[in-house]
C-alpha cells in the first residue's frame, strides 16, 4: 500500500484531501558499530596514504624527528631538529629580501595556504554562488595553489566547466570579504584558469617623493611614480595618448608634473618640446618658464597653439609620407607633447561655440594622427561624461585617479574595469592617503594595474623652471 521514494521525490507528492497534510518518514536503516569503525579506520588510512602521495617531502620531515628520537633519543633528535635551521636566522637577519624570495614567502604562501584558502574555501564558493549543488553533491573550483608576494596573496582557480570569467569578476567583494582582504582583482592565467590577488597591506598609502631627473635624456617610458608591486610606474608618452581623469584633490597634476620632469633632459637636448594649454591658469602656469612662448592660457590662445599643433603633424605626414611609419626624436623633429590641463574647460564649458569646435576638432584630429608623426596629447579632466569628453576614446592609455561614483570607472578605463579590480570611486579623499592614486589601463592590456605618481611639491617646480631658464641662456 505504501511506496518508499528517495528524498529527491518527496516534494513532488501532491494531496488529494486538501485538510490532510502529507508526512513523509525517511526508512531508518541502523548501521551496525563495527561497520562504521571499519568505514572510518579505511578513511583514516586512505587519507594518510594521499597525505603521504601528495607531500612525501613534507611528511618525512615532520616524521624523521620522531623515528629519530625513538632510535637515538631526545637529544640527538633536537640537534638533527635545530642544525639545519639554525643558519637560517642570520640569514633572514642579513639579507632578508634573498631570504624571503628563497624562503619566506614560500613559507607564507603555505601558511595561507592551509590556514586562510583551504580552510574557507568550500563556504565561500557556495555562499558566493561560484559552487554549484547539484543532486546532493557539490562541484567547486579548484583550488591550484598560492603564491605570496611583500604584499599580497595569488591565488591560483581552476574555474568549472561552464564558468565565464564575468562570474568572478561580479563576485570580487564576496571572495575578497570571505578570505578576510579588502579587495579582490580578478586577471587571466589562461583558458579555465584565473588568478585572484588579494592584498595583504598597501604599499602605496605613504606619499612618494619626486623622482629624480634623469641624467641621460630620453622619450622612452618616463618614471612617474611606483606601482603597487613596487617597480617603478613608468608612463609611455611618445607615440601615444594618455588622458587623466579624477576629481579635485586626485593628483592629476603629479602625474602631469612627473611626467614633465622626467622629459627635462630630452627637452634640454631639443629632442622634446612641451606644449602647455592651461585654462584655469593654476596649474602649469607655476612653471611657465619650462614652457617658454608654446604656452596658452585664454580660450583664444588655446585654440591658435593646437591648430598650430595640427599644422606642425600635418606638415610632418606630408614629408614622412613613403619615407618613415614611425617617428624618432630629433631636434629637427623633436616629439611635441601637448599638454591640457583641464579638457572639459575647452570642449564642454566652453561658452564660445565657434572656439569649442575649433578645439574639439584640432584635439580629434591630433589624437587620431597625431602620435605616428611625434605629436602626443597629455590630457587632464575631472568629469569623464561622454556629453563632456565625446573623444575619450580616442586616447589609447587611461588613468583613473579618485572619482566620484562607480560608473565612472568604466566610463574612464573602459567596460568591466572595475569589475575586474579597478575600484577608483574607493580611493580615499584625504590627499596623504589618495592623492596620486589610481589605476592604470594600457592599450595592449585590459587588466587595470594600481599605481601612485609622484607629488612634485612647489620648490621642485620652481627648482625645474630655474634650471629650464638656466638651460636655454646657456
Amino acid at each position: 500500500m505504501f511506496k518508499k521514494l528517495p528524498g529527491d521525490e518527496a516534494h513532488h507528492l501532491v494531496s488529494t484531501t486538501p485538510d490532510t497534510a502529507v508526512v513523509f518518514r525517511p526508512a531508518v536503516v541502523q548501521t551496525p558499530a563495527i561497520i562504521t569503525v571499519i568505514i572510518f579506520v579505511g578513511r583514516l588510512l586512505a587519507g594518510a596514504v594521499r597525505l603521504l602521495w601528495r607531500h612525501p617531502i613534507a611528511s618525512a620531515v615532520v616524521a624523521a624527528p620522531g623515528v629519530i628520537w625513538t632510535l637515538y633519543g631526545w637529544r640527538v633528535a633536537l640537534a638533527v631538529t635545530t642544525l639545519p635551521v639554525s643558519p637560517l636566522i642570520p640569514w633572514a637577519f642579513f639579507d632578508r629580501a634573498s631570504f624571503n624570495h628563497w624562503i619566506g614567502w614560500r613559507l607564507l604562501a603555505w601558511w595561507r595556504l592551509v590556514w586562510v584558502y583551504r580552510r574557507h574555501w568550500q563556504p565561500v564558493m557556495v555562499i558566493s554562488g561560484l559552487g554549484r549543488h547539484v543532486r546532493g553533491r557539490d562541484y567547486l573550483p579548484r583550488l591550484v595553489g598560492v603564491s605570496c608576494t611583500s604584499w599580497a596573496d595569488v591565488v591560483a582557480v581552476k574555474m568549472l566547466s561552464g564558468q565565464a570569467v564575468k562570474d568572478w569578476a561580479d563576485r570580487t567583494e564576496h571572495l575578497a570579504h570571505g578570505f578576510g582582504a579588502v579587495s579582490c582583482r580578478v586577471t587571466v592565467a589562461r583558458a579555465g584558469r584565473l588568478l585572484l590577488t588579494f592584498p595583504r597591506c598597501d604599499p602605496l598609502a605613504v606619499p612618494l617623493p619626486a623622482v629624480s631627473v634623469p641624467e641621460t635624456p630620453s622619450v622612452g617610458p618616463v618614471e612617474v611614480g611606483m606601482q603597487e608591486n613596487g617597480q617603478p610606474w613608468r608612463l609611455k608618452v611618445h607615440g601615444t595618448h594618455v588622458l587623466v581623469a579624477g576629481a579635485t584633490g586626485a593628483g592629476k597634476g603629479s602625474v602631469i608634473w612627473s611626467a614633465i620632469r622626467g622629459l627635462l633632459p630630452a627637452v634640454r637636448a631639443g629632442l622634446v618640446e612641451h606644449w602647455a594649454l592651461d585654462p584655469k591658469l593654476m596649474e602649469l602656469s607655476y612653471g611657465r618658464a619650462i614652457f617658454g612662448d608654446r604656452y596658452a592660457a585664454s580660450p583664444k590662445e588655446c585654440a591658435d597653439l593646437l591648430d598650430e599643433a595640427v599644422s606642425v603633424m600635418q606638415e610632418r605626414a606630408a614629408r614622412f609620407a613613403g619615407v618613415q611609419r614611425n617617428h624618432v626624436p630629433t631636434v629637427e623633429d623633436p616629439f611635441v607633447l601637448v599638454i591640457v590641463d583641464e579638457v572639459a574647460f575647452l570642449t564642454a564649458y566652453q561658452s564660445d561655440k565657434g572656439l569649442r569646435q575649433r578645439i574639439t576638432a584640432a584635439l580629434a584630429t591630433l589624437t587620431t594622427q597625431g602620435r605616428a608623426v611625434g605629436v602626443g596629447v597629455l590630457a587632464a579632466l575631472q568629469d569623464p561624461r561622454k556629453e563632456v569628453m565625446n573623444i575619450r576614446n580616442l586616447f589609447p592609455d587611461k588613468i583613473a585617479l579618485r572619482l566620484d561614483e562607480s560608473e565612472q570607472v568604466d566610463m574612464v578605463l573602459g567596460d568591466g574595469a572595475r569589475d575586474r579590480g579597478a575600484l577608483a570611486d574607493l580611493i580615499s579623499p584625504r590627499p596623504e592617503v589618495g592623492a596620486g592614486v589610481g589605476f592604470v589601463r594600457l592599450e595592449t592590456s585590459l587588466d587595470p594595474i594600481r599605481v601612485r605618481a609622484a607629488y612634485v611639491s612647489d620648490e621642485d617646480i620652481r627648482h625645474m623652471a630655474r634650471d629650464s631658464v638656466g638651460g636655454e641662456a646657456a
